[in-house]
């Protein structure tokens, strides 16, 4: 078999790949081209979504039939993740709808990218060349020479404005996000991770304050500390506090002690507060490890009511896993902590019952100075997902969580490593 001469992008979007024995590969998610002035742009490769979500790149040289509604490929394909390079560019994520001047008999129009189509030249490279257009609407001498709305195919070299551009910056970092939305959110971090500077920059200030601190605690600590000197200090410290309080206190461990100092200083009091508490204890420890916003409730709340906490889609799933039972005030530091409770357990309690009837007092809270060695064994030992920290008064001050254990004994660089190939 052999591939079409000519075919438009967007018809590739979600085709399943197959090697030539007829085993699935993956799925199409993007087309790379490249520009260079003075020649039509070329496309060479696919990114190819295989299996645990994750992005290879697949030359087209490869491409041997795009036919039935699926794309045919030659040879083994690099499981090695996709890393885009900064002269290259992705079709579905950065050009579609992208606004281009066209011209045309009647003058030049202003329209929108629709599709690109791409053909196979006789030395078996892929070039662009036609691209769907919607125009808009654009006058000559008084007269209407194109409808709004109006679609039209024209060739390659009668579009201006479609390479990237400062000025597309902004319209390409939105398509690729919406490109990645329905990734999880480390593996978002991972593709922001990999972009080139100033388009990263571009993405960042695309983000929503939640979604940036989302991803921020899923990057490495040069990348963290690289996002947010982009940053101006006002937003800087609205996405710290929207981060939890262990994840924002590692951040700013890592800043210079005066620019931590004001950022603590621009944030609000109730979200800086536990913050400076964090900072005060060193990171290997209980302390330093914690979070500060556990589930907490009072004895007297029920099993209903603490389902329903736990419920709540701001919870993470560790902390969702477990509720610590204090006296009040149930903010940490809170009042006597009395013991823990696995949702597990609530699950097979009646609704109306109060929770302090199946509170477990069996494990011993860990002291904020305990080292990782202890928290390590002691969520072994009990097959913990997280533990409570508790000062000398038996105030819950917070808890640890199994993963960011994991975080701290992991090799530093275990980020950038997570999807490499290993030899089998």
């Amino acid at each position: 078999m052999s591939a079409p001469s000519r075919f438009f992008v967007a018809r590739l979007a979600s085709l399943n790949v197959f090697d030539p024995l007829g085993d699935q590969v993956g799925r199409v998610r993007d087309v790379v081209v490249t520009f260079a002035p003075s020649r039509r742009p070329r496309a060479i490769g696919l990114v190819v979504e295989v299996p645990g979500r994750r992005r290879v790149f697949v030359p087209m040289t490869r491409v041997i039939s795009v036919e039935g509604g699926q794309v045919i490929t030659t040879g083994l394909v690099n499981m090695r993740r996709f890393e885009q390079r900064a002269t290259e560019t992705l079709v579905l994520a950065e050009l579609l709808e992208r606004p281009v001047t066209v011209r045309t008999d009647d003058g030049e129009v202003e329209a929108t990218v629709e599709d690109v189509g791409i053909e196979q030249s006789a030395n078996r490279t892929w070039t662009v060349t036609k691209v769907f257009v919607r125009g808009g609407r654009k006058t000559r001498r008084g007269l209407l020479v194109r409808r709004r709305g109006e679609t039209f195919t024209v060739p390659i070299e009668d579009v201006t404005g479609l390479s990237a551009s400062v000025s597309a910056a902004e319209h390409s970092a939105v398509k690729l996000l919406e490109s990645i939305a329905d990734l999880k959110v480390a593996d978002v971090a991972e593709v922001i991770s990999d972009l080139a500077p100033q388009r990263r920059e571009a993405v960042v200030a695309a983000l929503s304050n939640d979604r940036l601190a989302d991803i921020l605690q899923e990057l490495g600590g040069d990348d963290q500390a690289e996002i947010l000197s982009i940053l101006t200090q006002t937003r800087a410290a609205d996405v710290l506090e929207a981060m939890d309080p262990d994840d924002a206190a590692d951040l700013l461990s890592q800043l210079p002690a005066d620019r931590a100092e004001t950022l603590l200083q621009l944030m609000k009091p109730d979200d800086a507060e536990p913050l400076r508490r964090l900072l005060s204890y060193d990171e290997n420890t209980a302390g330093g490890l914690m979070t500060t916003e556990p589930v907490v409730l009072a004895p007297e709340d029920t099993v209903a009511e603490a389902l329903a906490i736990v419920r709540r889609e701001e919870v993470t799933v560790a902390l969702a896993a477990t509720v610590y039972v204090c006296r009040p005030p149930l903010e940490t530091p809170t009042g006597k902590y009395l013991g823990m409770i696995h949702i597990q357990r609530l699950l097979r309690e009646p609704p109306h019952e109060s929770i302090g009837r199946y509170i477990d007092k069996a494990i011993d809270p860990l002291r904020p100075e305990a080292p990782l060695g202890l928290i390590t064994r002691t969520l072994a030992t009990y097959n913990l997902v997280s533990a409570p920290v508790v000062d000398e008064s038996e105030h819950l001050l917070g808890a640890v969580t199994v993963d960011d254990v994991l975080d701290h004994i992991l090799p530093e660089d275990w980020r950038e490593e997570r999807h490499e190939v290993t030899d089998g």
